[in-house]
C-alpha cells in the first residue's frame, strides 16, 4: 500500500527540490515518455524514459532523491496526479510509462490500453534478444482508463514494467547513482524502443 493517497497529500510531507524533483522536456511530438516512480523508488526507470524519449519526444519524470526510503514516495499509476505530469499525458497522443518490477527474471511486462503498440514492441523487444510478454498480471496490466499511461489524447497508452533482473544488466552500480554506468543492454534496449515508436 502506498504511503500517500495522491500528489497533495504527498506535498504536505515530502519537499520538492530535498525529497524529490521533477524532471521535464516538452517537444512538438505526440508521444510523452515518462518515469512516474524515478530515481530511488524504482532505480533506473529515469535513464531509460530519457533515453527513449531522447530529443524527440517528450519526456517526464518524477525522481526520488532521499538518501534512503524513497518507497513512500510511490504513488500508483491510477492515483498518480502531480500537475505537470497529468498534463504533460493530456497533451500527447500516446504515452509510454516505464516502470520497475522487482522481479529477479530479465522480462518485460506490457501493459496499457494501446493493443497495437503493445503488441509492436512486444515483437520488436523479443526480434532484439529481449523476453517481453504482454502483462495479464494483476496491478501490471495498466488497463484502468485514470492511469497516466492511458491519460492521453487517445485514452491509449503503454506501460512497461522492466523486471529488477533486467534493469541490474542495464547499468552497473544500479543503485549508485555517482556510480552508476549504463551498459550496452542499455542502448540496445533504448534503440528497439525508439525503433518501435518510430
Amino acid at each position: 500500500m502506498d504511503k500517500y493517497a495522491n500528489y497533495d497529500d504527498l506535498k504536505q510531507h515530502e519537499k520538492e527540490g530535498e525529497d524529490y524533483v521533477i524532471l521535464l522536456r516538452e517537444n512538438n511530438s505526440r508521444i510523452a515518455v515518462i518515469a512516474t516512480h524515478g530515481g530511488g523508488i524504482e532505480p533506473g526507470t529515469v535513464d531509460i524514459a530519457d533515453g527513449i524519449a531522447s530529443s524527440e519526444h517528450t519526456f517526464y519524470a518524477f525522481k526520488g532523491i532521499k538518501r534512503k526510503g524513497n518507497a513512500v514516495l510511490h504513488i500508483t499509476s491510477n492515483k498518480f496526479d502531480e500537475p505537470k505530469g497529468v498534463r504533460l499525458a493530456e497533451n500527447a497522443d500516446v504515452v509510454v510509462s516505464i516502470h520497475g518490477y522487482q522481479g529477479e527474471d530479465e522480462v518485460v511486462f506490457i501493459g496499457g490500453k494501446n493493443q497495437g503498440l503493445k503488441e509492436k514492441i512486444r515483437y520488436m523487444l523479443n526480434e532484439a534478444g529481449f523476453y517481453a510478454e504482454i502483462s495479464t498480471k494483476t496491478g501490471l496490466r495498466g488497463q484502468h482508463p485514470e492511469n497516466i499511461c492511458n491519460r492521453c489524447r487517445s485514452g491509449e497508452g503503454v506501460q512497461l514494467e522492466i523486471s529488477r533482473g533486467l534493469r541490474d544488466r542495464m547499468f552497473d552500480n544500479l543503485d549508485r547513482r555517482s556510480w552508476r554506468k549504463k551498459t550496452r543492454l542499455f542502448f540496445e534496449f533504448v534503440d528497439t524502443l525508439r525503433e518501435a515508436l518510430g
